[in-house]
């Protein structure tokens, strides 16, 4: 049965010739008497070509609506003029009616609603009945008007119901072509995010092991000491990285971090004093100090403040010069996070700190702010007066949940 109903949905004329067929059949019964006479006014001839011009209006209602729709009420008039009375073929009237206001133009639907209020009445008048009074004609008008009127109800409720459910789809549609752009937003936004973090954790990391080393290769020979203690410190740096790194790109294969579990987690305010000790063994003295009470703070305020202090560390090694200081000041108000790192050192063109670095390839304060940013905060750097470097941030603090 089901192959059979799909059948029939995919060849919608076939059905409804079939119905025509019927249709032509009964109305070619009722024209004619078991005595062979016609069974209504006009001749045999003519009653049968409308109820045959009528049967292919049925037929192909749905492949051309509108005008099926002429023909009906070009053979209306004609069965007026030819006083051919109605007949079972008539009904085609009701069906084209209802098609056109489901699937037919908007003119057409009107038309055929026009038509159809009049089409009784025009036939009460060409017709009446003799044995009714006026009153009963004028009833019986208004009783055959109202399938006509019913048709054309049922027929635009079926073109609303299919215009909504149009509708329906196309936002569907839409909201999953939004759904696809917002991905790819979110993937972008994921890649800078890694891009950054990349850039933290390589250009800290490995100026760390590049001054270790100077160091160890400098006192190789007359305080092999030191170099061994510089060598470990280039290993555990290293070994830091690595692990900082294999979490990053771990994000762009798809769960292996639930796989395998082997990253780190994201670095947080609590992870500055490791850093700074880190600075401090690689030879720059740095002034570390917390104001406030310390609480739980966003993930994100606190990577952002990690990474802040990290780069900027990071700047003040690569261009502070030698005998460079620097402060670090954590500042915990109560509806933000405060950070000031400032460095004593020579100093490098802000251009640079803008482009990223001295090679122009890094994001530098771009990579800072746009990482303020996203937690809604602000920042300022710049050089300080009398010699170095000054950065300033101010992150909004949410309660932690």
């Amino acid at each position: 049965m089901q192959r059979l109903y799909d059948f029939l949905r995919r060849h919608p004329t076939w059905v409804d010739t079939f119905w025509a067929v019927v249709l032509f059949g009964m109305s070619g019964l009722s024209e004619v008497s078991w005595d062979g006479s016609p069974h209504h006014h006009g001749s045999l001839p003519a009653g049968l070509a409308v109820s045959a011009v009528l049967s292919v209006v049925v037929a192909l209602r749905r492949r051309f609506p509108e005008p099926m729709l002429l023909v009906a009420l070009v053979t209306g008039l004609a069965q007026l003029v030819l006083d051919v009375e109605t007949t079972v073929a008539d009904f085609a009237m009701l069906v084209i009616t209802y098609t056109v206001a489901a699937v037919g133009a908007r003119w057409a639907s009107r038309l055929a609603l026009t038509v159809s209020l009049c089409a009784a009445t025009a036939a009460q008048i060409r017709w009446p009945q003799e044995q009714a009074s006026f009153g009963g004609q004028i009833a019986i008008a208004v009783f055959q008007t109202v399938p006509f009127a019913l048709a054309w109800v049922l027929g635009d409720s079926m073109r609303t119901r299919r215009a909504y459910f149009a509708q329906l789809e196309e936002r569907a549609a839409r909201l999953e072509k939004e759904r696809e752009a917002q991905a790819k937003v979110a993937v972008a936004a994921e890649r800078a995010r890694i891009a950054r973090e990349l850039h933290d954790v390589v250009a800290h990391n490995v100026s760390v092991m590049v001054v270790q080393a100077d160091g160890a290769n400098y006192v190789m020979d007359t305080a092999p000491d030191q170099a061994k203690k510089a060598l470990e410190t280039i290993s555990s740096t290293g070994r830091q990285a690595l692990a900082e790194m294999r979490r990053l790109l771990g994000v762009l294969r798809t769960g292996e971090h639930q796989e395998t579990g082997e990253y780190v987690p994201q670095p947080d305010v609590g992870q500055i004093d490791d850093l700074i000790e880190q600075c401090r063994s690689s030879g720059l003295p740095v002034d570390f100090k917390v104001e406030g009470t310390p609480r739980p703070l966003p993930s994100g305020v606190e990577l952002t403040a990690y990474r802040i202090v990290q780069e900027a560390l990071t700047n003040t090694r690569k261009h502070g010069g030698p005998g460079a200081g620097a402060s670090v000041r954590l500042v915990y108000f109560d509806d933000g996070l405060g950070l000031l790192v400032e460095d004593d050192g020579k100093g490098a063109p802000h251009e640079l700190y803008e482009e990223g670095g001295a090679d122009g390839r890094g994001h530098g304060l771009i990579g800072m702010r746009e990482r303020v940013g996203m937690v809604g905060g602000t920042l300022d750097a710049g050089p300080r007066p009398g010699g170095g470097f000054r950065i300033s941030a101010l992150l909004p603090l949410k309660p932690a949940h």
